[in-house]
């Protein structure tokens, strides 16, 4: 019974990250900024989907843990921001994948506005 409950939940996060992703597109001039949330970290690359090339990255892997889960993600946000804006990229499609545009996700979203980049 639990397996096909864990099996039940993944299928529909699939589901929401391939309907979402189904209408975003990334190019070489406006890449997809793609986002991804695990318990303890959260991640995101700029993405080419024509070439399927990842062209920058960015990840709290490497930070302090000592700070706060929105403010590691504002960190990755503002990161993210500062590779793009070195490779030339200005503006972006957001790609929030299978979550919710709400905390983490949304922290990372507005950092990189902060920081130059438009969705």
């Amino acid at each position: 019974m639990l397996r096909k409950n864990i099996l039940a939940k993944r299928h529909g996060k699939e589901r929401r990250a391939f309907r979402t992703r189904a209408k975003i597109h990334g190019t070489a001039e406006r890449p997809r900024l793609t986002v991804f949330r695990s318990s303890k970290h959260i991640s995101a690359q700029l993405v080419n989907d024509d070439v399927g090339k990842t062209l920058c990255s960015a990840s709290d892997v490497k930070m302090l843990r000592t700070d706060k889960p929105l403010l590691r993600a504002t960190n990755v946000g503002i990161a993210l921001a500062v590779a793009a804006k070195a490779l030339g990229i200005t503006t972006v499609t957001f790609d929030r994948g299978s979550y919710l545009y709400h905390g983490r996700v949304a922290a990372i979203a507005e950092a990189c506005r902060a920081n130059g980049l438009q969705f």
